[in-house]
């Protein structure tokens, strides 16, 4: 068996039709936890999608997992700690362990506030960040 899995999220305009969520208090349609679906165990990901004027509704913190949000549509802000930022496409986030955390999807926002969130616990990544050995004399599949 290979070590690999393979999910599909759909295109941007489906994620809010998912209904999803860690506990049953943080389960809400627009939530997709993809990593619930692929079987790792070192990260984790999820596909959100708010309509204009929905928020999170509470804060969080965590004391294990570094998070990094990469906004790819609509406008939106994040409270972070006591500071409030502005969101939208292309902005990435990382928030790293015991900052508290919430976010919403201004109600003038054009579009969803739609964003991806990748979890990983704090231990530290390798020192040498490519592990990977390029293998140039195997034959490319698709040729």
């Amino acid at each position: 068996m290979s070590n690999y899995s393979i999910t599909n999220i759909g295109s941007m305009d489906t994620w809010r039709a998912h209904y999803g969520g860690f506990v049953p208090e943080t389960t809400r349609t627009g939530r997709r936890v993809i990593d619930h679906e692929l079987g790792g165990d070192v990260i984790g990901m999820t596909a959100t999608a708010y309509e204009a004027g929905e928020e999170a509704g509470y804060w969080h913190s965590h004391s294990e997992i570094d998070e990094v949000y990469i906004f790819l549509e609509g406008e939106g802000q994040m409270g972070l700690d006591d500071e409030l930022i502005d969101v939208h496409p292309g902005t990435v986030v990382h928030v790293g362990i015991g900052v508290m955390r919430t976010w919403r999807c201004v109600p003038n926002s054009p579009t969803q506030l739609r964003w991806l969130c990748i979890r990983a616990g704090v231990t530290p990544l390798p020192a040498i960040p490519d592990d990977a050995m390029p293998i140039r004399d195997i034959p490319m599949p698709w040729a």
